[in-house]
This record gives C-alpha cells, structure tokens and sequence, in this order.
C-alpha cells in the first residue's frame, strides 16, 4: 500500500487526522445486510428536487448516447473538471446534494455545463435510482472519499451497506471507490464481490495524478490511499 513519508522536521499544516474506529475487521453484519437488499426492492419514496434536477440534466444530455461518467459526491467539483479534461470524448457529471460544496467552484446553476463537464445538485439514492430507469449504461463510475461512518453502529450508512447498493452496481461500467480507511475498502470489496459474484480486493492508486482535494489532503498527511475497482458489465447482481 502507498505510505507518503514526509522529511523530518517538516509539519503540514491543516493535516488530517487518520479514520479511527472500535471496528478492525468486515462488520459481521455486513452479509446479513446484503442478502437483505438483494431479496427486496428498495421502496423509499423518491426525493423530489432530485426527480426535478434528473428531468432538467435529460434534457441538456443524451445519457442513453453519450459516453457517460459519474463522479458521485463531486464536492467543489474539482474531481469532474479533472475527469473532463482526462476523458474529452465523455460527459462527466458530477453529482453533489450541498449547494455549498458546489457553489465554491462557481457551479450554479443547475444542471451546469462547463465544455464536456455538467454539475448537477442532488440526492444520490434517487438519482442513481432514477438513472436506472432511464435506462442508463455508465461508461465509468467514480466514488472518491465518501464518508466512511467508522462508528460500528452507522454501518448501514456506508454505501456497501446501503439498500441502494445493489442498484448503484446496476449502472454497470468501470466502477473505482476510493478511500483512506482500509476497512472500508475491504467491506467495498466484500460487498461487490458478494453482489456482483466476483472476486476483487482493495489496491493502491497510482500516486499522480490527484483526483481531488480530499486525496491531496490525505496524501499530504501521510495516509494510505486504498482502491477497489470492478467492471460492474461483465457480471449481473445476482
């Protein structure tokens, strides 16, 4: 795993402290939680703003033609803008629900579109919900740092846990999560393989480029990057 080791003497300032959790181990709760979701449909009514900001992006984008990249849970946005520039033949779109988040890089309105990038402010389980009916294909899916809930209790809150698990890895394409807590690479990476019936484990990114601030923060700190990535079109969910 990659461990950046800072010269002696030298102190970083707004450092990050690492994800410290009573937790050492997959949750023993975690399979009990999949097979969960994977026998019952996910039934939680949709969030309407949501539904209004999917029919507004549908209208700026042919997501059933176009190469397609989510970034969800953009932020700033920086992450999409890097994408964009990386991949010029796709739409990336980056999806936050914090207008705070968004409105840092100057992303308002929404649905924004800056060249091949497009901003979009919403609620994640219905938007990936709402994707899935519109029958949408992911070329690529990138989850960058999302919050990692060390508490033992909030396991259902980490997206491998989540009932909207299984519909997210629907979307198929080249998924990537990635993380500085190596528990939850490895639940990641338990949850895929246990949904998808195939057989990944976590990794390490390459140290360039940065994805996002998030990354450089944890990077500048000293912490271990950890990756899981699965081509979510070669296997159904089970």
């Amino acid at each position: 795993m990659i461990h950046c080791v800072l010269p002696a003497g030298i102190r970083i300032m707004n450092q990050s402290r690492e994800v410290s959790s009573t937790q050492q181990d997959v949750h023993p709760r975690l399979d009990e939680l999949l097979s969960r979701h994977l026998a019952n449909e996910w039934s939680q009514p949709l969030h309407p703003p949501t539904i209004e900001a999917f029919q507004a992006l549908e209208e700026r984008v042919d997501c059933l033609r176009d190469h397609i990249v989510l970034d969800s849970g953009c932020g700033t946005g920086a992450s999409t803008r890097r994408l964009a520039r990386a991949l010029p033949d796709c739409v990336v779109i980056g999806v936050d629900k914090s207008v705070n988040r968004l409105s840092r890089s100057g992303a308002e309105p929404y649905p924004r579109r800056e060249g091949n990038a497009v901003f979009v402010r919403a609620e994640l389980t219905t938007f990936w919900r709402l994707a899935l009916r519109a029958g949408w294909r992911v070329h690529r899916h990138y989850l960058l740092y999302p919050n990692p809930w060390p508490k033992p209790g909030h396991l259902q809150r980490r997206w491998h846990a989540h009932p909207v698990f299984p519909d997210m890895l629907r979307l198929g394409g080249r998924l990537e999560m990635r993380c500085n807590w190596d528990i939850y690479a490895l639940e990641f990476a338990h949850g895929v393989n246990r949904v998808l019936g195939v057989n990944v484990r976590p990794g390490s990114p390459p140290d360039e480029p940065v994805m996002s601030p998030f990354e450089r923060k944890y990077r500048n700190s000293g912490h271990r990057i950890y990756s899981v990535v699965v081509s979510c079109g070669s296997s159904g969910v089970k």
